[in-house]
């Protein structure tokens, strides 16, 4: 058995060499050891929490890698990057219909990229996708979109923060790890929850969510992709689908049998709802939103020239009453003068 080596409790050999005198022993107890004040800041603030979840994923009210979560921050992703926004109701449509429908869509909106880029326009083709929605997901989405806005609690902090009276010493800069904190304001949060759940607050497009739907997204307000998008998937006497010899796979039966069971409902344009008829008057702008523009001055010249000629109208004609009135007074002293000189 090795012999033990008995060791002085607070107590701490150390070896001091000089280069004058021998090797010495000296003993410094540990409990003569004295700990620095703390820093000013942190005995007039509370020292902010340990933050127990990433930066970039914030507590969920609900578990953030369930596919629902995961579908429902899609949704919302996908609602405030697409100011336009087409809905479609599909029933029963096969895989290999929908891997032909969307085939036949890539090729109409790259024959509008390839005019666009002739323009010296930025294609879009690459960030318009047709995808099947799940709808009450969506329409969870959708009611997180419009009624919660959290902007507007933010510019009320800001402005709360800026007044003295509100600011407190021992203020925590970060939020906590309880995930009813009110300071979350991401999609998934506990008021994002609570603001959807409104029953009394009501969508424009209610009527629209119900049966299986697919959802056209685009990232802005293009009157030449939405042509092109209405041509191929919902074909109309305004908008005519391509004719058998300048597109031969179009006419293929997978795409036409998958196009029977796809019917446009309507569309979401910068926040308003428009049934078909608005859908395709959106879509037969010409010139896209520089024509819309254009009108838009032209109409406004018109009003301009039609106030300028009613105005001058209004003038001249006072004018004519005026000089009317005046020979004709005239005229009727010139008589009264004659028939005076006669008697």
């Amino acid at each position: 058995m090795p012999p033990r080596i008995r060791v002085r409790p607070r107590v701490l050999c150390l070896r001091i060499a000089s280069p004058n005198a021998p090797v010495q022993h000296a003993y410094a107890s540990l409990a003569t050891a004295t700990t620095p004040a703390p820093p000013i800041d942190q005995t007039i603030r509370s020292v902010p929490p340990v933050l127990r979840y990433p930066p970039t994923q914030p507590p969920s009210h609900k578990p953030p890698q369930v596919r629902k979560s995961q579908l429902h921050r899609q949704y919302q992703s996908l609602l405030k990057s697409s100011p336009l926004l087409l809905l479609f109701q599909h029933n029963n449509i096969k895989a290999v219909e929908w891997m032909s429908i969307r085939r036949e869509l890539a090729a109409a909106l790259a024959k509008v990229d390839a005019e666009r880029e002739q323009a010296g326009l930025e294609p879009l083709a690459q960030e318009i996708k047709l995808q099947v929605i799940q709808t009450g997901i969506f329409e969870s989405a959708l009611r997180v979109v419009e009624f919660f806005k959290p902007e507007d609690d933010l510019l009320d902090s800001a402005s709360a923060a800026n007044d003295p009276k509100t600011q407190a010493s021992a203020k925590i800069p970060q939020t906590t790890n309880n995930t009813a904190d009110e300071r979350f304001t991401h999609g998934l949060s506990r008021r994002a929850y609570e603001a959807a759940s409104n029953r009394k607050l009501k969508l424009e497009l209610q009527p629209l969510l119900s049966g299986p739907l697919a959802v056209v997204g685009l990232p802005s307000v293009e009157p030449q992709y939405l042509k092109a998008i209405l041509s191929t998937l919902a074909p109309s006497k305004e908008f005519p689908a391509p004719k058998r010899k300048a597109n031969p796979a179009y006419h293929e039966p997978e795409v036409q049998f998958g196009l029977q069971k796809l019917m446009l409902l309507g569309a979401r344009v910068e926040g308003k709802v428009f049934d078909q008829e608005g859908t395709k008057w959106v879509g037969g702008i010409d010139g896209g939103i520089d024509g819309l523009r254009a009108q838009l001055v032209a109409m406004l010249q018109g009003v301009g020239g039609s106030l300028t000629s009613a105005m001058e109208g209004a003038s001249k004609s006072l004018y004519f009453t005026i000089e009317g009135r005046r020979m004709d007074m005239e005229e009727k002293e010139k008589g009264d003068g004659e028939s005076e000189e006669k008697d």
